[in-house]
């Protein structure tokens, strides 16, 4: 794409997630966290892998954030552990913990990186889900609303760029529906009105980030995977429509217009589900537009019919073993099957650049707001050679076609701020271990900790990057 499409502030930049790189679990202070110890439960993870060391960012954070200053990173989007900063989820605050992000933030800054912080990336502290039931009760939104403000006092002088919650509906579902996050049940009912407490906490967030007169934008960041029908039958593509409202318009309607999709609230009575909305929810939801909406874009999904006595919750791949995923669905409204058009990753995920393009168009036409990428990328075996080489020719193909769907975008009519790769570095791919790898770093480690040697070695993709970058800039 011509350097006049991106604007010249665009946010070249690239991300990660405090459990998946910081290691140090236990360390200065931080308490457990629902990840911590749902890790512990046997056969939750690829061979048992855990974040206690990941690649050891918490102690090199300095060594990484010098590589992103040498490729030329104009952002980097990080999480920060709730756990770090109120052990307890709440009352006494962490010095330690809020010692360390403000040093990395002022790292940032110092090699001229724009912080992007995520408030919430999964990472819930462990006594509050054993107090409460966590994103269960309503007694979480004070506790979580409190915590984003000790983010803000600390670092609002600093962080321009927040985002409240990564992934909603995939933690969410996963966690909820598909029962392989924590806390690992599989309840529609329960889900949907943890779901509504998530979206009331957000929006409160979002309020408070405006009443105590920060600077900067706000947003949530949400994963989304634009759908297509299989083809133009009738019933397919009414069952894309279906996907469509139920798995993107039900989190992004309420983010940005404060309300729930009337076609998806009467399918769920049909599932027998009921959301506790409340009178005074109305007015919370719709007075807290956000400033951005992150996306996480990886794939696109497409769409058939699914009879009453179809697919439900089909298996996932995370093995990295091609074609082992299994369909799934909603009986009555959809079903996700195989595009036959596209490509697949070694974990069945769909690479589609196009559909990046049609998921920030539909979202310009629908909503008018910026967006950002919060999240893109490829996740594949690299390998390390003799000579310490990783030729990733495969991640950057995938990369410069979707920077060129963004272009594309852009110069359509979206308003795009910036594009956060997945991942700076090799990271822990929650439950795929360290074996599924994202980054422009290679990290010298497997599933072992204790043989871990954590060395970090630049790919080609760092390089092209880094070009990219040059020619943007």
């Amino acid at each position: 794409m011509s350097e006049r499409i991106f604007p010249n502030n665009f946010l070249w930049g690239s991300a990660s997630a405090a459990y998946q790189v910081e290691g140090a679990w236990d360390k200065d202070g931080k308490s457990e966290s629902i990840w911590d110890k749902y890790v512990r439960i046997p056969g939750t993870t690829f061979k048992e892998t855990n974040g206690n060391l990941a690649v050891d960012h918490y102690n090199r954070y300095k060594e990484d954030v010098q590589l992103m200053a040498d490729l030329g990173l104009k952002a980097y989007r990080f999480s920060i552990a709730w756990t770090r900063i109120l052990p307890n989820g709440r009352g006494e605050v962490n010095q330690a913990g809020i010692e360390f992000y403000s040093n990395l933030i002022d790292e940032l800054i110092a090699h001229n990186i724009e912080p992007v912080v995520t408030i919430y990336h999964w990472d819930l502290p462990q006594g509050l889900q054993d107090e409460y039931a966590g994103w269960e009760s309503r007694e979480i939104i004070e506790d979580f609303v409190n915590y984003a403000a000790v983010l803000f006092e600390a670092f609002g002088d600093r962080v321009k760029y927040w985002v409240t919650l990564n992934e909603q509906n995939i933690f969410m579902t996963l966690g909820y529906v598909q029962a392989v996050h924590p806390p690992k049940v599989s309840n529609y009912q329960r889900m949907y009105n943890a779901n509504h407490i998530a979206n009331l906490a957000n929006a409160l967030t979002i309020k408070k980030f405006r009443a105590m007169g920060m600077t900067g934008k706000i947003g949530p960041s949400f994963a989304y995977n634009p759908a297509y029908s299989i083809d133009s039958k009738p019933e397919n593509v009414i069952a894309a429509e279906n996907y469509e409202a139920f798995n993107s318009s039900f989190w992004m309607d309420v983010y940005i217009n404060g309300k729930y999709p009337k076609t998806v609230l009467k399918g769920l009575e049909k599932l027998d589900v009921t959301i506790d909305i409340r009178p005074e929810d109305h007015e919370v939801l719709a007075n807290s537009r956000p400033d951005f909406l992150g996306i996480n874009y990886y794939q696109t999904n497409t769409a058939a019919y699914n009879p009453e006595d179809g697919v439900s919750i089909g298996k996932m791949n995370t093995t990295g073993e091609k074609g082992s995923s299994e369909e799934a669905g909603v009986p009555g409204f959809f079903k996700r099957v195989q595009n036959p058009f596209v490509e697949r990753t070694n974990w069945d995920w769909e690479i589609d650049p196009q559909g990046l393009k049609l998921g920030i168009k539909r979202i310009t036409n629908r909503y008018d707001i910026p967006v950002m990428i919060t999240e893109n990328g490829l996740g594949e075996y690299d390998k390390l050679t003799e000579d310490k080489q990783i030729h990733d020719d495969y991640r950057i193909d995938y990369l410069s076609s979707h920077v060129d769907a963004i272009g594309e975008a852009i110069a359509e009519g979206s308003e795009v701020i910036g594009y956060c790769t997945w991942s700076f570095t090799d990271l822990l791919s929650w439950l795929n271990g360290y074996q599924k790898r994202y980054g422009f770093v290679y990290i010298d480690r497997e599933e072992d900790d204790a043989t871990a040697k954590l060395t970090r070695y630049k790919k080609d993709s760092y390089y092209w990057y880094q070009e990219l970058i040059k020619k943007h800039s």
